[in-house]
């Protein structure tokens, strides 16, 4: 079942975005060379804890593998759910994804971004310059009357005609009351297929983007995956509303949130209200 959101409940989730937005922009200041990832999971820890809010993976469930950190930290060849550890140095030319989510008053949010350890080289540069793009052009799709494969073909497109590989292991997902709900949301598709878009639905699209071969394996800790061939790989990710306006990204700052939806100097008040979007009853 797909649970859609009324607005004062997206508005609950835009309180629970901003925190993320701003945790992660705290991680992306402490990121440099000699920073191990035990520490950034120590930030986003302190740091929830002073929102009054609890981290979204932190003993997090599956097949009886429970995840023991607030972080997912993937460096370099890791895909996504790498586990923070003392013993992993950040060096000059890394590239550190860091996949961040929160629960506050109930509702999740969830957000990702990879970010350079100092210089990295320009194929790296690249590689995150395009799969930040693809999160971007399949938020544009993310509008009422659109369909799941509208969104994941426009991520899958850009990817390829660029050279780099989507991951099919991984996908997207709906996210509410629940961190992972319907529909999912692959980063590969057609166009007019599956699930079609409708108002109070909010759902997290995050592109995995291998620079080789798309395969990606799972390590003995069960979590890390990692690619098959070696080559690095880049994780972005937001926290979408749709609305009638218009696609409301949660977990983006207020300049990027605003942007998404054109002119909207007064939404942001008019989803305070409490006022139901259309069609906010459950499919």
């Amino acid at each position: 079942m797909i649970v859609l959101k009324s607005r004062q409940e997206i508005a609950l989730m835009q309180a629970s975005g901003a925190i993320v937005a701003e945790i992660l922009a705290q991680l992306k200041a402490a990121i440099r060379p000699g920073v191990t990832t035990a520490e950034l999971d120590e930030i986003a820890a302190r740091e929830t804890r002073r929102h009054k809010a609890r981290p979204a993976f932190k003993g997090y469930e599956v097949a009886g593998r429970v995840f023991p950190a607030t972080l997912c930290v993937a460096v370099n060849d890791e895909v996504v759910h790498g586990i923070p550890s003392p013993r992993r140095t950040l060096q000059e030319g890394d590239m550190v994804g860091i996949d961040f989510g929160v629960c506050y008053q109930g509702f999740f949010s969830d957000s990702a971004v990879t970010l350079a350890v100092g210089e990295v080289d320009e194929e790296s540069r690249r590689l995150m310059r395009v799969t930040e793009e693809s999160l971007w052009l399949g938020i544009a799709q993310m509008k009422v009357g659109k369909r799941v494969g509208d969104v994941s073909a426009a991520v899958q497109e850009h990817v390829e005609s660029e050279g780099f590989s989507v991951v099919r292991e991984f996908v997207g997902h709906g996210i509410g009351t629940q961190l992972h709900e319907l529909p999912q949301l692959p980063n590969f598709g057609q166009r007019d297929r599956g699930v079609r878009l409708r108002a109070g639905m909010v759902l997290a699209i995050e592109p995995m983007v291998n620079a080789g071969g798309a395969p990606v394996r799972v390590l003995s800790d069960g979590w890390t995956a990692v690619t098959c061939d070696g080559s690095r790989s880049a994780h972005y990710e937001h926290s979408v509303a749709i609305t009638e306006e218009g696609p409301l990204v949660l977990t983006a700052s207020g300049e990027k949130r605003v942007a998404s939806l054109g002119t909207a100097s007064g939404r942001d008040q008019a989803f305070a209200s409490g006022a139901p979007l259309q069609g906010e009853s459950q499919a």
